[in-house]
């Protein structure tokens, strides 16, 4: 008996270098084609997938699929052999799971089981053949016939250890969703998860749309750009940080409920929260506040943890997270004191008393930073970590929000939320600024947060300002981390588990 791995040797007999392996898949190759043969073909399909018969027959007997047989052809990637003399097993893998082909000489002739000891693992084939179960009760394929549709040049990692390198892992993913199915799990959840965020907004009377990705201003969010040009009209563009501005100069023409599920391109660092370019949901509701927006989110959530995970409790990192029912609301400034080592409810807005506790703690702070700044230091620095339950942590400083609208009893405070999660930032959302003249006075600080060297402040928009002076209703808008979402969903510990070609560092030559 002949067994080889899912690198295409024979078991038992010593590694084979990766260039000597894919010299010998060239060679065959080239053989290939002297014999008149196209190792690539094309028009040939298959009519039936693993998953389907696997459902339709796995519970049937031997004797009923031989009283009513069925011929199928099924295509996909070889990942197993095993020649045992005159009959062989194939295990091939489709797009929905593995099916085995019983392959015996008798069938395919002299010639044509010679063809099929000179496959590899990783070539992709076509077979037509009867339904049956072997003696260990597996359903597979008598094949009648076997094609080569595409040879595989490079061989596939090895079956007991496949890609353990996390960051071959990413950089190849290609190879890890063909031999991780989890992998391959974790992004077909990724894609019901958009799918059911965009009905639900549709389901609520929003209208999907699509804004620049090139800005003549940077605007949107405190971030750093990328920066381009374009020739033709010999100006600097910024890759959007955020499609705020635009979604909101909808509302102002009328679309009184828009959203887009949109592609944003950030100059950071890269971390398990962080990739530079990531994906957002933002949308806007005319007529509607920060506190609309809370129940709002509650329910997009859960609509999509029942139709995705059939569960509104489901586990991250260890953790147990209920995502039922209503969550929990409290302020910035209850939540540092209840949370931090900051217990002096009457000074939190208090500059010089924020600032020696950030000293005493060792936090990242400087005289040059406003109390709103400091408070936001002491949040992030000790509170955001202790959110582990779902958490709408409410009124934000006003320095810290450029785009929000003011709180009428308290103008220290906007109307804003942000939802935690396991520690981290989901969603950041606001009842909108829609005054212009206060609007302008926002942006000249930013610019002049700029000049002093602030390089994530936003520019003046005029074009926005303008915007908003011909009347933008009363509305409340918010942003979803997409991402950040399907790790939570897929229990994913970092960013690039659910990206599926994240931003990687260059290899110096080619890889092995």
């Amino acid at each position: 008996m002949t067994n080889q791995d899912n690198s295409g040797r024979t078991q038992g007999t010593p590694a084979i270098p990766m260039s000597e392996q894919m010299r010998v898949r060239h060679d065959k190759t080239r053989k290939l084609r002297e014999r008149g043969e196209n190792p690539f073909k094309n028009g040939l399909k298959p009519d039936a997938c693993a998953a389907e018969l696997h459902v339709q027959h796995d519970n049937k007997t031997r004797e009923e699929l031989e009283a009513s047989p069925r011929r199928v052809t099924v295509s996909g990637r070889i990942m197993g052999i095993r020649i045992m003399g005159k009959v062989s097993f194939v295990s091939i893998k489709d797009s929905s799971g593995i099916i085995q082909l019983f392959i015996q000489k008798d069938r395919l002739g002299e010639e044509g089981y010679a063809h099929f000891k000179e496959l590899d693992t990783g070539d992709i084939v076509l077979s037509e053949g009867k339904l049956f179960k072997t003696k260990t009760n597996e359903l597979s394929v008598h094949s009648d016939s076997l094609v080569l549709l595409t040879k595989a040049m490079r061989p596939l990692p090895e079956k007991f250890h496949g890609l353990t390198d996390v960051e071959v892992r990413y950089r190849q993913r290609y190879v890890d969703l063909i031999m991780n199915d989890e992998a391959k799990e974790t992004f077909r959840k990724r894609f019901r998860i958009v799918e059911e965020v965009r009905k639900f907004f549709l389901e609520h009377d929003f209208f999907e749309v699509e804004t620049p990705m090139m800005h003549p201003v940077v605007g949107g969010a405190n971030a750093r750009p990328f920066v381009t040009h374009h020739n033709t009209l010999d100006m600097q563009l910024y890759l959007r940080i955020a499609p705020e501005l635009y979604l909101k100069r909808l509302v102002v023409g009328g679309f009184d409920r828009v959203f887009e599920i949109n592609r944003n391109f950030r100059n950071e660092g890269i971390s398990i929260k962080h990739n530079p370019e990531f994906t957002m949901l933002e949308f806007y509701q005319a007529y509607a506040t920060y506190e609309d927006l809370m129940d709002l989110t509650e329910a997009l959530f859960q609509r999509v943890a029942d139709r995705v995970l059939g569960s509104r409790k489901l586990k991250y990192g260890g953790a147990e997270i209920n995502l039922d029912g209503r969550w929990r609301r409290i302020s910035v400034e209850d939540a540092i004191v209840e949370m931090s080592g900051f217990k002096d409810r009457t000074q939190t807005r208090n500059k010089t008393a924020l600032l020696g506790y950030c000293k005493k703690m060792n936090f990242p702070a400087s005289e040059k930073e406003s109390a709103g700044d400091l408070m936001l230091t002491i949040f992030d620095s000790e509170v955001e970590s202790k959110l582990v339950q779902p958490t709408f942590v409410t009124h934000y400083p006003l320095d810290v929000s450029p785009l929000s609208r003011k709180n009428e009893k308290d103008p220290f405070i906007v109307d804003r939320f942000e939802l935690f999660v396991c520690g981290r930032e989901m969603a950041n959302a606001f009842s909108e600024l829609n005054d212009p003249v206060d609007q302008k006075e926002r942006f000249l600080a930013q610019v002049e947060a700029r000049r002093v060297g602030d390089d994530e402040a936003c520019d003046m928009d005029e074009d926005y300002v303008a915007a908003l002076e011909y009347g933008m209703p009363p509305t409340a808008g918010e942003g979803i981390g997409i991402d950040r979402m399907v790790m939570l969903f897929t229990d994913s510990p970092s960013i690039r588990d659910v990206i599926l070609f994240p931003l990687m560092r260059p290899q110096s030559g080619e890889q092995a």
